[in-house]
């Protein structure tokens, strides 16, 4: 039903952002990746703006073009980009490897900074949970598994702040990730290493901020 309202309202305001927006969003929801990808690239002509490019590079996955899919992420310069939307871009590219059968290289797309079992924001538990997919398909069962459940402790603490804070996301979650087996901290990979001051809080303690 969104989808037809998304469809009706693009036919009557076609050149609003926020509607090519939507649409796309709901065409990507029901699968058709192909009007998913095309509105998509409306949106971001009309706006200029980059936000929708993890939604762009996975609906190229979704037609079958997990190269292209890989192009187009490298076409912009991650540092430019809002942290979620780097989160998001980073499990798009992982998953267009896996596409590719390049399992090592998908984990690699995957150990940024955000990849960090100490914190949790609003990205956490889906990059925790790709980061373990993929560990999975590599074989490496035992910490797949601890990063499940980092993923799971990560979402239920969120979960549990939203509401104790009444739709706040502010939560310390460090004294809930400690693993007795611990692997050693992934390394960042050069293109999120840019980080800006103030993108992510620091201290013993992290702090989640939306999106």
């Amino acid at each position: 039903m969104a989808h037809l309202h998304a469809m009706s309202a693009a036919r009557r305001a076609g050149r609003i952002a926020m509607v090519r927006e939507t649409l796309a969003i709901t065409a990507y929801e029901t699968g058709d990746y192909a009007l998913a990808l095309r509105e998509l690239r409306t949106y971001r002509r009309i706006s200029g703006k980059d936000d929708q490019l993890p939604l762009m590079v996975d609906s190229e996955r979704g037609v079958g073009r997990p190269e292209r899919a890989l192009e187009l992420g490298r076409s912009v310069d991650r540092s430019t980009l809002d942290v979620p939307v780097r989160v998001a871009l980073a499990i798009a590219m992982s998953g267009a490897r896996l596409d590719l059968g390049q399992t090592e290289d998908a984990l690699l797309e995957l150990q940024i900074p955000q990849l960090d079992p100490k914190r949790a924001f609003s990205y956490s538990p889906a990059l925790f949970n790709a980061y373990a997919e993929t560990l999975e398909v590599l074989g490496r069962e035992e910490e797949a598994a601890v990063w499940h459940d980092r993923a799971m402790i990560a979402s239920e603490a969120l979960e549990q702040s939203a509401a104790d804070d009444e739709g706040e996301t502010m939560v310390v979650v460090e004294e809930f990730l400690e693993f007795d087996d611990e692997p050693e901290s992934p390394t960042a990979d050069a293109t999120e290493s840019d980080d800006q001051p103030g993108e992510e809080p620091s201290g013993e303690s992290a702090v989640d901020e939306k999106a």
